[in-house]
């Protein structure tokens, strides 16, 4: 058995967070004799003195000093279990599983995250990333309770347009394509291998002249590294294009292209409950 208690501990916290004995007495609901026995025991127990007077306030020793920090972070997640039992208690979901297309602008989805979290901090998100054509993405959107994906006629449940990702066709400023004079066409484009992400469609360019790349991140770094050139999501880009290392290439057509977002809801969920539909809401506002 142990020789402390989580309550003994939480106790001392409270003397020297109000600097009194009768004021955690009144804090806790407890006499000041309770408080003052339970903290003596504390101290008996381990053999340590943890609280000296200083006037007419109780402050921590130096033992007293390290051994509290050490089980602030035991009280903080002892309250946590305590709050999840409650939520669990009154009904109020404990996760809510995410699903996102990986050409999902990052900054918006950690932003809305964030706030989610601010809103609902006793609710877990599990956020699976997949590439909308990845052979695994039929088990993920079964686990899904809301889904972000390209491709809405794949999945069963309720859905809008969320919003258009911009992809655009650019090239590292030292390669050979960006000395050439433009517009460019399909014949200047030819000789040079064009960086495709996983299996998305690209009728521009017949597969055996691609190189294909799992993730996002990736098909960056291949045309950072002036392997080739690819269409890439314009967001995700920013930093390289700002500073000049990508530069857009400049075609006859198609530079620019849109893929649509579509927000999904599992169709199982009826009616939302309030987690789903704040992160429904940040996911419009956004």
């Amino acid at each position: 058995m142990h020789k402390t208690t989580l309550e003994q501990w939480a106790l001392l916290e409270k003397v020297v967070e109000l600097g009194s004995f009768a004021k955690a007495a009144e804090e806790t609901n407890r006499s000041q004799s309770s408080v003052s026995y339970n903290l003596a025991l504390l101290q008996e127990r381990l053999g340590v003195t943890l609280l000296t007077p200083e006037g007419r306030r109780a402050v921590l020793t130096p033992a007293g000093e390290l051994l509290l920090a050490q089980v602030k972070p035991l009280l903080k997640a002892f309250l946590w279990v305590e709050t999840r039992a409650a939520t669990l208690q009154n009904g109020t979901r404990t996760r809510l599983d995410l699903l996102v297309d990986s050409i999902f602008p990052r900054k918006r989805l950690f932003a809305i995250l964030k706030q989610f979290q601010q809103a609902w901090p006793q609710t877990q998100v599990r956020l699976t990333e997949v590439l909308e054509n990845a052979d695994d993405r039929l088990a993920a959107h079964a686990d899904a309770d809301v889904m972000v994906l390209t491709r809405r006629q794949d999945v069963t449940g309720r859905g809008e347009w969320l919003m258009n990702i911009d992809f655009v066709a650019v090239a590292h400023r030292d390669h050979p394509l960006c000395t050439l004079n433009a517009p460019l066409d399909e014949d200047a484009l030819r000789a040079w291998p064009l960086i495709r992400i996983a299996d998305r469609d690209n009728p521009q360019q017949p597969v055996r002249d691609a190189w294909t790349f799992s993730t996002i991140d990736a098909a960056i770094d291949a045309v950072m590294y002036q392997v080739g050139y690819g269409w890439l999501p314009e967001e995700r880009i920013q930093t390289q294009l700002a500073q000049g290392l990508l530069r857009p290439l400049p075609l006859s057509h198609g530079a620019r292209r849109a893929t649509p977002l579509h927000l999904i809801v599992k169709d199982t969920l009826a009616p939302l409950d309030e987690q789903v539909s704040t992160l429904l809401r940040l996911l419009r506002e956004h």
